[in-house]
C-alpha cells in the first residue's frame, strides 16, 4: 500500500470513531445519563476556560452576558468531507434577578468539503451578549454568524481597549483546540435544539423557553453547573 494510501485508510478509521462518537455520546451505567454526563462535562471546560487568562473573557464580558453556550466536546474530522459537531448546554441569566437558569440542550452541527485529512477535539465556550443572541436559542434552529452574529476572542472581543466590540457581536466565541488541526471555526454553524435530551432531563414536552424563560422545570444535577456559571460570569 502506498503511503498516501495507508494515511488515507487511517484517517478513515479515525473520522469514523469521531463520527460514532458524535453522534452517539456513551451512555453511562446506574443512572448516569449522557445527559448529565455533558452538564458535568461543560462544568469542567467553564472551570478551564475560567482558570485561563489567554483564553478567559474581561470582567465586562462577565458582568453584561445574558447567556452562555457551553459545548466541552466539539469533535471535528474530515476525509474528503469535513464533520464538526458536538453538544452543548445553554443557561440564561435573570435581568431582574441575576439567577441562572437550568441548562436546555443544543447540537451544533457544520461541514464542508475538500481534500482534507485529520482530527480535532475543541472546546468551547460562547458568551451571548444580546437579546437577539438569546432569542436565536428559542428557535428550533439557527445559524452562528448569519442569524446572530459572532467574534472570536479573546483577540477578537477580549483585549483591553476593545471591550466595545462586547456588544457588537450578539455572541463571543472562545476555543480550546487539540489535535491535527490548527483551529476551530464556528462561523455557519447550526444550532440545533435537542428535543429528546431536553425531555429526558426534564419531563415530556419540554422546551427552551420552559428550560431558559419560563423556568418551569428543573434538575437538581445541574446544581453544581449553575453554581460555577453565577462564579465565573458576576
Amino acid at each position: 500500500m502506498s503511503k498516501f494510501g495507508s494515511m488515507f485508510a487511517t484517517s478513515a478509521v479515525i473520522f469514523t470513531l469521531i463520527l460514532a462518537v458524535a453522534v452517539n455520546p456513551a451512555v453511562g451505567g446506574d443512572g448516569y445519563s449522557k445527559q448529565q454526563q455533558l452538564v458535568d462535562k461543560a462544568k469542567l471546560t467553564l472551570e478551564k476556560f475560567s482558570a485561563d487568562p489567554s483564553i478567559g473573557w474581561t470582567e465586562v464580558q462577565a458582568r453584561y452576558a445574558k447567556a452562555i453556550f457551553i459545548v466541552p466536546q466539539l469533535l471535528k474530522g474530515a476525509l474528503l468531507f469535513g464533520f464538526e459537531g458536538g453538544t452543548g448546554v445553554l443557561l440564561v441569566r435573570d435581568e431582574e434577578t441575576g439567577e441562572w437558569s437550568e441548562p436546555a440542550f443544543y447540537k451544533m452541527r457544520t461541514g464542508s468539503f475538500g481534500l482534507q485529512i485529520g482530527a480535532e477535539s475543541s472546546e468551547m465556550v460562547f458568551l451571548v451578549m444580546t437579546t437577539k443572541g438569546v432569542e436565536s436559542f428559542y428557535s428550533s434552529s439557527f445559524r452562528i454568524g448569519g442569524d446572530a452574529s459572532v467574534a472570536f476572542g479573546p483577540a477578537g472581543a477580549g483585549a483591553k481597549g476593545q471591550t466595545s466590540l462586547t456588544f457588537s457581536f450578539d455572541m463571543v466565541a472562545y476555543t480550546a483546540d487539540q489535535g491535527l488541526y490548527a483551529g476551530v471555526s464556528a462561523e455557519g454553524a447550526g444550532v440545533i435544539t435537542r428535543a429528546k435530551w431536553n425531555e429526558s432531563y426534564y419531563e415530556r414536552g419540554t422546551r427552551p423557553t420552559d428550560i431558559l424563560l419560563k423556568r418551569t422545570v428543573s434538575n437538581p444535577g445541574s446544581e453544581t453547573l449553575r453554581t460555577a456559571v453565577a462564579a465565573a460570569l458576576r
